[in-house]
């Protein structure tokens, strides 16, 4: 007869919760095994697995009544990440280990296969910050997830490849080295790696002038034009110059990637915006997230980033639509009949499209073939809505022959970078003393009123605008909020007429003449 306690954890949203689990063995003359404490399909299916790791190891499993309790038991246990704290657990109250109080100071997770390997598991971030938080000694976890884990300062990170290591390590007779990460050494190594560079591109000024107010504002872009324009080798390029991460939001991307187990092998920490391209057949869950066992979307994974969506007008109408709320409030909740999770979802929306469905409406060079119409009907497949969440509406025309095979050198994204910066740090001092506002794009209505004043002549450019071009009312906060950007990198105080002006242009889609 014996009794144990081992433990692991559990992700709930992109936090941890510990969950204690308590074997007991003994009685009876054949081998039954009872798992309560709402465990899924992987966890029960977890032991076989851990009966034949045990076995593949010489290590007994006894033909007695085991009963395995997962606390809390009203909260769901999902997942293979149990095997090694079970097989653990089965393995002390047996009396194989005799390390009763080690096992207790460690959290002990991995996925166990057959010959009694550990394979990597979701979520060892939080639940590394988690087992600090109370007070454990150290984290014994596959050593893939090792350097992910190891982050987090003042507990013991030990990376294990076999149920046998692990099993000698908790006995004393082996050593395992834990694993060290100098989180901030790491952070700014690689802060400043760029992969793809504005210098890259030939030509286009006014795109990427576009693409610079909007990394500089965070505001939403749709970049409208035909085939091969470059639409998607431009918008790859924003997160170049957006701002370098600062270390927390590095961290929140990382425990993101970490709970949906998308990290990068052998890597300790996200220290680059991420830019996701979904394809344009996505789910809406699968965009904004949820499932029967929640997980991060693409939205989500796209925090602190870029979510960029090719050919806006192929997704699917419910699809583009669950997007409106997350895009206000910058985080998406996803509620099932027993818990609810939040995810963050902060990021900047880049969006492309054609013209029309042959693609060449507007063309320079190549006539438009489709019939009278369909330029609005394609138009309307994005709803006003969600149109009216981006800011920036810019018209992208082809590269011509000399402009492709000049020799000029372009901007490099360095140097767009440091004049993104500089407006960055006017808008910190501006919202200050507002808590979750850090940039232009956010400002609320009431604020764009106090904040973003025009002159009388600013005033009558934009009546003259609206009333000439024919822009709807939704458009008039968001050309007040860009015009602010505008000023902020030209290092102005006060929105100028030119500002204004520059702003107006970037309204294409809202005109009433676009689609005629």
């Amino acid at each position: 007869m014996g009794f144990a306690k081992t433990y692991g954890g559990t992700v709930l949203g992109v936090n941890a919760t510990l969950i204690e689990v308590e074997v007991n063995v003994g009685g009876g003359g054949q081998l039954s095994y009872f798992l309560v404490g709402l465990p899924d399909a992987a966890v029960k299916e977890g032991q076989h697995r851990i009966e034949t790791a045990m076995k593949t190891n010489d290590y007994e499993l006894p033909r007695q009544k085991i009963v395995i309790n997962m606390a809390p038991a009203d909260l769901r246990k999902e997942g293979s990440a149990y095997d090694l704290t079970l097989a653990i657990g089965i393995m002390e109250a047996m009396g194989q280990l005799n390390a009763t109080e080690e096992v207790s100071k460690y959290i002990i997770m991995g996925e166990l296969s057959l010959e009694g390997k550990l394979r990597p598991i979701k979520g060892a971030l939080p639940i590394a910050i988690q087992a600090r938080r109370e007070k454990f000694k150290g984290f014994i976890l596959p050593k893939e997830n090792a350097r992910e884990a190891a982050i987090v300062d003042d507990i013991n990170v030990y990376g294990a490849e076999t149920l046998d290591q692990v099993v000698n390590f908790l006995r004393g007779t082996t050593t395992i080295e834990p694993t060290i990460v100098h989180t901030r050494e790491e952070f700014y190594e690689n802060l400043n790696q760029i992969s793809d560079d504005f210098s890259d591109v030939k030509g286009q000024k006014n795109i990427k002038r576009s693409l610079e107010i909007a990394a500089a504002g965070g505001h939403n872009v749709i970049l409208v034009g035909p085939p091969g324009a470059g639409k998607t080798m431009l918008a790859k390029r924003l997160p170049s110059i957006l701002p370098p991460f600062t270390l927390h939001e590095a961290l929140e991307t990382t425990k993101i990637h970490s709970v949906a187990g998308r990290m990068p092998h052998d890597c300790a920490l996200i220290t680059t915006r991420p830019f996701r391209s979904p394809h344009h057949t996505i789910s809406d869950v699968a965009l904004v997230g949820g499932g029967s066992n929640p997980q991060p979307g693409e939205i989500s994974l796209a925090h602190n980033g870029v979510l960029f969506l090719d050919e806006l007008p192929e997704f699917k109408r419910t699809v583009l639509e669950v997007l409106r709320q997350p895009m206000e409030e910058r985080r998406v909740t996803i509620s099932r009949a027993r818990f609810s999770v939040d995810y963050p979802a902060s990021f900047m929306l880049i969006a492309s499209m054609n013209p029309c469905p042959c693609g060449y409406f507007n063309h320079p060079e190549k006539e438009c073939v489709c019939p009278p119409g369909t330029v609005q009907k394609y138009l309307n497949r994005i709803s006003g809505p969600l149109l009216d969440r981006i800011d920036l509406h810019v018209e992208v025309t082809p590269v011509n022959f000399d402009q492709l095979t000049a020799q000029e050198v372009s901007e490099s994204s360095i140097s767009i970078r440091e004049r993104v910066i500089k407006a960055r740090e006017i808008q910190a001092n501006r919202f200050k003393n507002h808590k979750n506002l850090y940039s232009n794009a956010q400002m609320p209505p009431k604020m764009v009123k106090e904040i973003c004043t025009i002159s009388t002549a600013g005033q009558n450019l934009l009546k003259i605008a609206m009333e000439r071009l024919g822009l709807s009312a939704r458009a008039y906060d968001r050309i007040l909020k860009v015009a602010r950007t505008i000023a902020d990198l030209a290092n102005s105080e006060d929105i100028k007429t030119e500002h204004l002006a520059e702003a107006i242009n970037f309204r294409s889609l809202d005109r009433d003449s676009w689609a005629k």
